[in-house]
């Protein structure tokens, strides 16, 4: 019970006080994406604290990534799980930066930063994450950073397991609007939250309305919406009652919310 009062401090707002602000993939609007120096630039930029993606390479270390392959940042056609953490350090991201580890990512960010840890897993079933998601837990409970740490996935599969192997560290699942042909998109709403029981929801934020945040909150959900840049559509999730907002420029983000309040306050 103390631990879940904990964590319900940690990721729902104080009374009062505006949503939450996690970097999306760090400071994403300035700096390269999941890089030391977009967390970094978040978290100078006022940022509560940062969305990341995570993977394992072919060596077992987990590596904060968002794409299955270099192909996009890189324009290499390797995969991810085929390389080792040593070859890895040697990538140069074709925008500037290296790829780094979740260890040191958390040490990065800093003690005070909260961390949505995003499992990157399409599958239903929890099997094909099993070793993500152990070896993340590993790295977590190393850094002694349970108490700050959000894992989030579209996979059931794997907020499922997260929450039988480490019920004390809060998890989020995440779904978004319906898209025909995308992949997988049946796996990719909310039909399941009943069974999973996490303490968040992660919606796309163009199912968040006043009626749906209401609703989610009255179920107990902390509720972080993503991804947002734009001012009107910030002060407009602040409105309905979000907890948390998933943004690519925190520093923008902090003003739209500060200038909410202001107007709000007359």
């Amino acid at each position: 019970m103390a631990t879940q009062s904990l964590r319900r401090r940690t990721f729902f707002p104080e009374s009062g006080e505006g949503p939450l602000l996690y970097a999306h993939r760090g400071a994403s609007a300035h700096e390269t994406e999941n890089t030391m120096a977009a967390f970094q630039r978040a978290m100078a930029d006022g940022a509560d604290g940062v969305e990341l993606d995570v993977q394992l390479c072919a060596s077992g270390d987990v590596v904060v990534f968002h794409d299955d392959d270099l192909t996009r940042l890189v324009g290499r056609p390797e995969r991810i799980d085929q390389l080792s953490l040593a070859a890895l350090r040697e990538v140069r991201l074709l925008p500037g930066g290296e790829i780094p580890t979740l260890a040191e990512t958390l040490e990065a960010c800093g003690p005070a930063a909260l961390v949505n840890i995003e499992i990157k897993h399409d599958g239903l079933f929890p099997g094909g994450c099993r070793a993500l998601v152990g070896a993340v837990a590993e790295v977590v409970a190393r850094a002694g950073a349970g108490q700050r740490v959000l894992i989030s996935s579209f996979s059931p599969g794997a907020i499922w397991l997260w929450r039988k192997i480490q019920p004390d560290v809060a998890s989020g699942l995440l779904f978004e609007r319906p898209r025909p042909f995308h992949r997988p998109w049946p796996l990719r709403t909310d039909v399941l939250l009943p069974l999973l029981l996490p303490l968040a929801v992660h919606p796309e934020h163009t199912l968040c309305t006043r009626d749906s945040v209401t609703r989610w909150r009255g179920q107990g959900y902390c509720v972080n919406a993503w991804t947002v840049d734009a001012p009107h559509r910030i002060a407009a999730l602040a409105d309905v009652g979000v907890c948390g907002i998933i943004t690519n420029n925190p520093a923008s983000a902090r003003s739209a919310l500060a200038l909410t309040r202001r107007s709000a306050g007359g």
